[in-house]
Order: structure tokens, then C-alpha cells, then sequence
């Protein structure tokens, strides 16, 4: 019995970083987009989630392209002005932790990822996401497990979506020194433990978390739910998503620098 392609399935297993994509691209489903998110399981800072789409050709230009946890922080700055050159089109969206504390983390993955995939200023004819499904998507996707190790566009999305906040949490630190956000990024680590029990939380903790919502209690600080200004959303050109107005954010159709 032929193997139905594309696959219906969860993908687990690829042979290369590049053969996923280059396999829809030759059953002419391309352009193939990417999605990632990143910050997903850290308690401070946004989430921030990025969608790519690397034309067949490019590839060869991003020959050092890997699972951005994977990369030193030395390669993926090197390689996140490349994939913005290289790539046919991307976007990246912010999600503010009061979005996160309103929606929670998963529903606010997801809808990340739509506006993501929404704001890219050409129409993926296929989308791979890392690692679970992601409804609502006006064109077929798939969910890939390991997508960042897997596919090229995902990790390519991985690294857009990692400098950006990583950048983002270092401009933060000097915003709201004493938490070490340039060092952890937000994520709970000892070090940041000890500094949001000794300051409690700033406007960039996610209540959600118990870690957070713990000392918020105790020191009596109120849970703000209403949603504060994320950064501009980064895209090179328009996007094509027909989305509700406004819910793309700040800064859509903006050049990316």
C-alpha cells in the first residue's frame, strides 16, 4: 500500500534537518512555514513565538541551522541576521505575561503561533509546528515532535524566537534590576528564586505560576490581568492572515532590523 503523503500523523522521526521540507516542497506544497515558540516555561517575560518560511534554495545559506538549544548564544546571534536575510518571509510575536496569566500558557502557545503564522507576508501552502497541533490555521499543518531538531523552518523559527527574547529579557534587567533577567531569562532558577522572594514580583512575573503567585500572596501584591503593551511584532512585510483587527499587535507589517 502507497504511504499517503503528506503524512496524517504526529512526525517523531526525520532523517535530516532539511528532508521534511524538501519532501513538500517537491509534492508542491510549498512555500513550507515553521512555527516555535520560546519561553513557554519561564515564569518572568513574555512569550515569544516565531514563524519562518526558508525558500528550497536557501538552505545551503544556512548551513550551521540547528535547534536553537542546541546552539552556543555566539551562534545563534551569528545566525539570526542570516535566517532574516535567507528567509522568504518571518514574523515574531510577543505575548505579554499578562496575556499568559489570562489565557494560559498553552492557549496563549497557540494563539501565538496562529498570529505568527497569520503575520508572515507570504502564504504558507504547508505549516510544521513544534511539537503539537495547532487548530485554526487556515492551511494544512502538522505537528512535528523535536520540530527544532527536525526542520529547518523550525529551527529557523527557534532562533528568530530565542534572540528576540533573549534581547528582550537583558533590556529588562535594566529595567527592573536586582532579578537577574539578562543571566536566566526568567526562567526559575536558585538565583531567581531568591531574588523574588526578597523583592517580590515585578510586572514581568507570570501569576500563573505558583512560584510567583506564592510570594504574591504573601507580600500581598495584587495579580494584574489586564494586558499591558508587548513589544512591536517583527515581520518582514504584510501578512496574509485574515485575523480580527488589532490582534496581531503593535508594529504589524513593520520591517524587521
Amino acid at each position: 500500500m502507497a504511504t499517503t503523503w503528506p503524512p496524517r500523523t504526529v512526525i517523531r522521526k526525520s532523517s535530516g534537518l532539511r528532508t521534511l521540507e524538501s519532501a513538500l516542497y517537491r509534492s508542491g506544497l510549498g512555500p513550507v512555514a515553521g512555527v516555535d515558540e520560546v519561553g513557554r516555561g519561564a515564569c518572568a517575560g513574555p512569550l515569544v513565538v516565531a514563524a519562518c518560511v526558508l525558500g528550497p534554495g536557501r538552505l545551503e545559506s544556512l548551513a550551521a541551522l540547528d535547534d536553537s538549544k542546541k546552539l552556543t548564544e555566539k551562534a545563534r546571534e551569528k545566525l539570526f541576521p542570516a535566517i532574516r536575510r535567507y528567509a522568504l518571509a518571518y514574523h515574531i510575536v510577543y505575548i505579554p505575561p499578562s496575556e499568559v496569566d489570562r489565557r494560559g500558557v498553552h492557549v496563549a502557545n497557540i494563539e501565538g503561533m496562529r498570529r505568527a503564522v497569520a503575520g508572515l507576508s507570504v502564504r504558507p501552502g504547508y505549516v510544521l509546528s513544534d511539537g503539537f497541533r495547532v487548530p485554526g490555521l487556515p492551511v494544512p499543518s502538522l505537528p512535528v515532535v523535536d520540530g527544532d531538531a527536525t526542520a529547518a523552518c523550525i529551527a529557523a523559527a527557534s532562533v528568530l524566537a530565542k534572540v528576540s527574547r533573549d534581547r528582550l529579557m537583558v533590556a529588562l534587567d535594566a529595567k527592573h534590576p536586582g532579578y537577574g533577567f539578562a543571566e536566566h531569562k526568567g526562567y526559575c532558577t536558585p538565583g531567581h528564586s531568591a531574588a523574588l522572594n526578597e523583592l517580590g514580583p515585578c510586572p514581568e512575573h507570570r501569576h500563573s505560576f505558583i512560584n510567583v503567585r506564592r510570594v504574591a500572596t504573601a507580600s500581598g501584591t495584587r495579580l494584574v490581568t489586564e494586558f499591558k503593551p508587548a513589544p512591536p511584532d517583527q515581520a518582514r512585510g504584510n501578512g496574509w492572515g485574515k485575523m480580527g483587527a488589532g490582534e496581531l499587535g503593535e508594529g504589524e507589517g513593520r520591517l524587521g532590523k
